[in-house]
């Protein structure tokens, strides 16, 4: 129990000393930004993926033929 008692002691004085955390972050809605954006993306990439590559292809070939 004293050892206990001690380090919450300790914690608590240290955490006093070391001021808050401001560098902390938002991560759970970093989190969710992420998710969300993977989402969108497989939205997007789903229905119109055989028009995004042979676009993707044509640009290339445009790109590459010209010598």
């Amino acid at each position: 129990m004293l050892v206990t008692a001690t380090l919450v002691w300790w914690a608590t004085r240290v955490a006093r000393l070391r001021g808050p955390d401001r560098e902390r972050g938002d991560v759970p809605g970093w989190v969710m930004i992420t998710v969300m954006t993977a989402a969108l993306v497989l939205a997007i990439l789903i229905p119109f993926r055989e028009a995004i590559v042979e676009a993707i292809q044509t640009a290339l070939d445009s790109v590459t033929s010209q010598q």
